[in-house]
């Protein structure tokens, strides 16, 4: 029986992890939405609003709603109101659950294969506890 065979694939809809899973990485598979996200990541956990979202990677503004859109829908962005504008976050719940989707039942039963991706995951990516820009303001003055 080959590996492939093992692991049988059942329609989406009737597993809502893997269907979440689906829609997340369709909307990251995408140039612009990937690049959206990631900065998001970056900013957390601030929000911005869709102008600063849009100069920063460099989308244009018509289409900026409809990339976000897509992103709100695979639950991997949030907007919140602020006024007459709506400010967006990376929903770091909606990647965790991503990424345990990914990870599950990973390596057979050799967890030396995954320690690497576990140690970049526990910290080791070069990301730490960061002061929010508000606390960097408070230090400067």
């Amino acid at each position: 029986m080959s590996p492939a065979a093992a692991l049988p694939s059942p329609p989406a809809a009737d597993h809502p992890a893997e269907a979440a899973a689906l829609d997340a990485l369709s909307a990251l598979g995408q140039s612009t939405r990937l690049r959206i996200f990631r900065f998001l990541m970056t900013k957390a956990p601030d929000a911005l609003p869709a102008g600063a979202v849009a100069d920063a990677v460099g989308a244009l503004q018509n289409t900026l709603s409809t990339h976000l859109g897509i992103l709100s829908r695979a639950g991997l962005v949030t907007g919140v109101r602020d006024g007459r504008q709506i400010l967006y976050r990376a929903n770091f719940d909606a990647m965790r659950d991503l990424v345990g989707y990914l990870l599950t039942d990973c390596c057979d039963g050799h967890p030396e294969v995954c320690a690497p991706i576990f140690e970049t995951l526990q910290g080791n990516c070069g990301c730490g506890p960061r002061s929010s820009t508000r606390e960097k303001r408070d230090e400067a003055d």
